[in-house]
């Protein structure tokens, strides 16, 4: 793949962007460690693919440093999309993950001296995990999880990554069925160990972050209207969600809608913005709404930025997330739950647990196309006993679960010795 890589390296795509930045991923951690590694610190190497599992891991090195508070740190990501996150992250040096070869990544990490390497949720790189063991450095993977349906548990799957989840020396789960069916990958049952979810702790603390006044806020606040905020939204969310709006809007006539997408791009915010004039809706974009100070009254207001979706929820009614009708899955739905909100998706959600929690719980529903949307939030935005139970009910999972991040930062001190 490297070889072949400078053929996908021009362009402005996710793939080009990623394939540029590993070009030099190696040179920069060796870099740094030639000029600023400080022998008698000890340092861990924490890996997250991407935001999401960045959240997680941002707020577990965060607890990590106030019980070692001496620890040097190295950030890794792979996804593009982590690279604006990564770079505000508190740590002595980031980048992307280089490529995943042993012998090249021996002699970085003999640059590097770790005193372990942590891999976040799912992705566990079998290049780096070999050459870390065969140098003495033991593997850990924090906020683990294997869903029921993970394609890791697939025979052929268990069989190609057994050698490198069985060289783990630790497993941090964040559930016990996680945690067990670690097992069927290769891993000692010694080595599990439940934690929780640091992600609960990581979206309870950017909701509770948001400041009222901010001028992405205030404007939401100075007038009484239910809200709909649709966080992480794809275009199968939004093409069902338009339609849904417009209806519930002909019956709660003050009805605002805050939608987020994923990727809030131009092309896509464009998109968006023809779809919802078409159905004869007034929008208006986010950064208008900031510099006049008000909504003017729009049905529906874009987000055109990301870090701020959060602190949005704080604003809301009812929580819509997206990805659940997509095939890589539902996005998270913590903010929203920590905010307090009932929280509503699409079907495909199997591999998010807290979903499933929150739908037993009754903090959450999930529903299969437009009708199914429109009841849901029509009932909610009809009761509002009704839409403050399962917001409540959804806090109230938020509330039980912290901690993990704690926990987790635990486990891995028992790696450093104070």
């Amino acid at each position: 793949m490297r070889w072949a890589s400078p053929t996908f390296s021009s362009g402005s795509s996710k793939v080009a962007e990623g394939v540029r930045g590993r070009t030099d991923a190696l040179e920069v951690l060796s870099s740094w460690a030639r000029v600023h590694r400080t022998a008698d610190s000890p340092l861990i190497w924490t890996h997250a693919p991407s935001v999401g599992e960045g959240l997680q891991a941002k707020v577990v090195l965060e607890a990590l440093l106030e019980v070692r508070p001496v620890l040097q740190s190295v950030y890794t990501f792979f996804s593009p999309s982590a690279a604006p996150f990564a770079r505000d992250l508190q740590v002595n040096v980031a980048g992307y993950l280089p490529w995943d070869v042993r012998s090249e990544l021996e002699r970085l990490l003999a640059g590097l001296a770790p005193g372990l390497v942590s891999f976040t949720k799912t992705e566990v790189w079998p290049g780096l995990t070999a050459a870390a063991v065969g140098s003495g450095i033991p593997v850990i993977l924090c906020a683990a999880t294997l869903s029921e349906g993970a394609r890791r548990r697939r025979l052929g799957a268990r069989q190609l990554l057994r050698p490198t989840f069985g060289a783990l020396s630790k497993v941090l789960a964040i559930a016990q069925e996680d945690g067990e069916r670690f097992l069927e990958l290769g891993v000692s049952s010694d080595c599990i160990e439940v934690t929780g979810d640091p992600g609960i702790d990581s979206a309870w603390i950017r909701v509770q972050d948001a400041a009222p006044g901010a001028p992405y806020l205030a404007p939401f606040l100075q007038e009484d209207r239910p809200t709909l905020v649709a966080g992480s939204t794809w275009r199968s969310d939004e093409e069902r969600l338009v339609p849904v709006v417009k209806e519930l809007g002909q019956r709660f006539t003050h009805l605002r809608s805050i939608i987020a997408p994923h990727e809030p791009s131009p092309t896509h915010l464009d998109r968006l913005e023809m779809m919802i004039r078409k159905a004869g809706l007034r929008t208006v974009r986010l950064e208008e709404v900031e510099r006049r100070g008000d909504d003017g009254g729009a049905d529906i207001v874009l987000v055109d930025r990301v870090g701020v979706l959060a602190h949005l929820y704080s604003v809301g009614s009812i929580a819509y997330v997206g990805g659940g009708f997509q095939s890589d899955g539902l996005h998270s739905v913590l903010e929203p739950a920590a905010a307090g909100l009932p929280v509503v998706f699409g079907p495909r959600h199997g591999g998010v647990r807290a979903a499933s929690d929150l739908i037993r719980l009754g903090g959450a529903q999930s529903i299969e196309g437009e009708s199914n949307l429109t009841g849901t939030l029509h009932a909610w935005l009809e009761d509002a006993g009704l839409r403050e139970e399962s917001g409540a009910n959804a806090l109230g999972y938020i509330e039980r679960h912290r901690g993990a991040a704690g926990r987790t930062a635990l486990a891995i001190a028992e790696f450093f010795p104070a």
